[in-house]
């Protein structure tokens, strides 16, 4: 197991900077998700830290060595690529053992390797296919033995299940991650997809669009308490209502134009939260109750008129107004076949929350 520290990683193209003076501690035996926007700077972090790009400045380090000018073909990583890079001559056998036979490895070993990797993989009986022969599930898997066949201490992952549909999608996130579980192999992927990153990652790091690290932390830590707004739009869905923080020492509170005053939670004050200060309320739609019905024991209360209804399977989203242009989303689980109560298009609704569901950020 190998951690990964970068410092201060720099990368510009004649279109501009790519990456903006990049920190970030990779710990070592963790699967690791980078998570961001398209053209964020994820797969360049990736190159530099496999050594297929050299950075303009700044450093990459491997268990305290500086390994920023090591050649590639000396860092003990592997890559597994979107388009997973199969050679399409060489059957599957042949793309799995492909790096044992650059090492001069005797053929019993090779074969004895290559067949114990096939049968976890759920590849024995395609070890004679070629690449074409081969669904999309199965030339990930390919990639991924090729990829761990001589048990590299870091596995480099660039957006490796885009190609694959939902459903293959989610069987495969379960599968990389027992494979993580199973190898304690430290793994970097990157992905644009918040639900592919929520899954996997044991940590994670958000990158803006400017090539910055936004925010680092567990999955949930990341969620439940993004640190900006632009976390706590791009990962998973929130409201966010913009106002001025009041009575912080007695019954803090939060003074929103056109919609009241809302209690807030100031268990975790930081030192921006001053009387008077401007603030963005964020409280995500799943965690505010929506019904017809009075219902006591909650921090908050909104009135609204339902205006757009989005029936998700699990879920339903409401469009809720509370004031004119101004529009919440709430999402309810569809628990029952036949609900006590039906809303439905242009119904009057109350809207519950508790204070210590919003997550107060800088505005």
């Amino acid at each position: 197991m190998r951690g990964i520290q970068l410092q201060g990683l720099k990368k510009s193209t004649a279109d501009g900077t790519i990456l903006d003076g990049v920190d970030l501690t990779i710990p070592a035996g963790k699967f690791f998700a980078l998570l961001g926007p398209s053209g964020c700077g994820k797969t360049t972090l990736l190159r530099l830290i496999a050594g297929l790009d050299r950075p303009d400045s700044g450093k990459i380090l491997l268990d305290g060595e500086e390994i920023t000018d090591r050649p590639i073909n000396r860092r003990p990583f592997k890559m597994v690529f979107q388009n997973y890079a199969l050679f399409p001559h060489l059957n599957v056998f042949e793309n799995i053992a492909y790096s044992l036979r650059l090492m001069r490895l005797p053929l019993s070993v090779i074969r004895e390797k290559v067949e114990k990797l096939a049968e976890s993989f759920h590849l024995s009986q395609h070890l004679h296919k070629f690449p074409k022969q081969l669904s999309g599930g199965q030339q990930q898997r390919v990639a991924l033995a090729r990829a761990i066949v001589n048990e590299p201490s870091v596995l480099l992952l660039d957006e490796p299940l885009a190609a694959l549909d939902f459903k293959l999608r989610e069987k495969m996130l379960i599968e990389l991650i027992d494979l993580q579980d199973k190898l304690k192999t430290t793994f970097i992927y990157v992905t644009h997809d918040q639900f592919e990153a929520l899954t996997v990652a044991d940590q994670m790091a958000i990158m803006n669009p400017k090539g910055g690290i936004e925010q680092i932390g567990t999955p949930k830590e990341i969620y439940e308490f993004p640190l900006t707004s632009f976390v706590a739009k791009f990962v998973g869905t929130t409201n966010l209502l913009g106002g001025h923080l009041r009575d912080l020492e007695s019954q803090p509170i939060i003074e929103i134009p056109s919609l009241g005053s809302f209690a807030i939670d100031l268990a975790h004050r930081k030192p921006w939260m001053t009387e008077s200060s401007s603030a963005l309320m964020s409280i995500r739609p799943e965690k505010i109750l929506i019904t017809k019905k009075e219902v006591e024991g909650f921090s908050n209360r909104l009135r609204g008129t339902v205006r757009s209804i989005v029936y998700h399977g699990r879920s339903t989203q409401y469009n809720v107004e509370v004031a004119e242009g101004s529009l919440l989303q709430v999402f309810e689980q569809n628990e029952e076949h036949f609900p006590q109560q039906v809303i439905d298009y242009d119904n009057e609704v109350l809207l519950y929350w508790q204070k210590e569901n919003v997550v107060l950020l800088q505005q």
